[in-house]
C-alpha cells in the first residue's frame, strides 16, 4: 500500500490532500501542488489530469517544491499508484504494431542503442512488472510509465516520439 500527500504550497505547508491509490484528476480536489511526501510506495505523477503530459516518478521521501522532482511548474493534476515489484518482462518492437526486430528484456537498460542497436521502440508487451522508458541513454530526460499491456505504438504510453534511450525497471517501494 502507498501513501503520497500533495500540497498546495512549497515545503508541506497549506491545504493537502492524501491518497492511496489512482487518482485521474486531482485539481478538483487542489488549485496547484508546490510539495509532494511520499510515505510509501511508489508513485508516477503527471501534469495533466487523466495520466497525461509530462510524467514524474516518485519514490519514498520528501519533495518541498516542484524543482525537487524536476518539475517545470506546479501543475500537477493526476497520479498512478506503482504496484509492489515482482517478476520482470518486456518484449520491445522497432515498428509499430508488434512489427520488425523483436527484443526481450528482463533488467535495466542504460542504453537502448549499445544493447539493442537502435535507438526507437515503437511498441511493446509488458507482461510482468512496471518500467521507466527514458529518453537519453543513462536513465535522462523524459520518463514514461510503462505498466503490464499491450503498447501498440509509442503514443499509447505518451511518448512525443518513439526515441527511447534507456529502461529502467522500477523496484522501489
Amino acid at each position: 500500500m502507498g501513501k503520497i500527500i500533495f500540497y498546495e504550497d512549497k515545503n508541506f505547508s497549506g491545504c493537502h490532500f492524501e491518497c492511496s491509490n489512482d487518482c485521474a484528476d486531482l485539481m478538483c480536489l487542489l488549485n496547484h501542488c508546490n510539495s509532494i511526501r511520499v510515505e510509501s510506495g511508489s508513485f508516477m505523477i503527471y501534469e495533466k489530469p487523466n495520466y497525461n503530459g509530462d510524467q514524474y516518478y516518485l519514490n519514498p521521501g520528501d519533495y518541498p517544491d516542484f524543482h525537487h522532482w524536476n518539475g517545470v511548474n506546479d501543475s500537477v493534476s493526476s497520479c498512478h499508484l506503482i504496484p509492489m515489484p515482482g517478476l520482470f518482462n518486456i518484449r520491445l518492437y522497432e515498428r509499430i504494431e508488434f512489427g520488425g526486430q523483436v527484443m526481450d528484456l528482463v533488467d535495466d537498460c542504460p542504453s537502448v542503442m549499445d544493447r539493442f542497436h537502435i535507438n526507437e521502440i515503437f511498441s511493446c508487451n509488458v507482461t510482468n512488472g512496471n518500467w521507466l522508458f527514458y529518453e537519453h541513454p543513462n536513465y535522462r530526460g523524459r520518463m514514461y510509465l510503462i505498466r503490464p499491456g499491450e503498447y501498440t505504438r509509442f503514443s499509447e504510453w505518451g511518448g512525443r516520439n518513439a526515441r527511447v534511450g534507456s529502461i529502467k525497471r522500477i523496484m522501489d517501494y
